[in-house]
């Protein structure tokens, strides 16, 4: 059973093969709406990082032009995990490789945040880079190395996915 005084946040990059106009990136950019309107509406889900467009890509924290994030605030580990493998979004990841370029480190940060909380995009960016100089932690962890929320009996420190 998730702790009510804390949430999950998460962060998720990808570096784009063009930019969001070019062609190539059409069906991704068409994706958008629906899968950020499933994810307002799937269970668990609190809060996005979005502009004024409804989406977050135009926040660009990295210096790399061509790399966008995701942020995001769920209810629990079980809920994000739902929306991300077991729901439409699975079928947008699916095709990543059309549109973004393979990752070679960490690409999703996940950690506890208090109830109520909304991460900032420097806070964000802080935990990845976290989690890609030291690995898993309860910092910084994914969804194959979890840690329970702070204050969870030390025995539960890692969940199987």
């Amino acid at each position: 059973m998730a702790d009510a005084r804390f949430q999950l946040a998460q962060i998720n990059i990808a570096r784009m093969r063009a930019p969001l106009t070019d062609p190539i990136m059409a069906d991704f950019v068409a994706n958008l709406t629906p899968i950020n309107a499933l994810a307002d509406t799937s269970p668990g889900f609190v809060w996005r990082l979005q502009t004024e467009e409804g989406d977050a890509t135009a926040v660009r924290p990295y210096q790399d032009d061509r790399i966008i994030i995701n942020l995001s605030v769920w209810e629990d580990l079980a809920s994000l995990r739902d929306f991300v493998y077991r729901s439409a979004h699975s079928n947008v990841m699916k095709r990543r490789r059309e549109w973004f370029d393979r990752v070679t480190d960490a690409y999703v940060a996940l950690w506890w945040v208090p109830l109520d909380h909304r991460p900032t995009i420097a806070e964000a960016v802080e935990r990845m880079e976290h989690l890609k100089r030291h690995g898993p932690s309860p910092v910084a962890f994914t969804f194959q190395a979890s840690y329970p929320t702070p204050g969870a009996p030390a025995a539960a420190s890692i969940s199987p996915q």
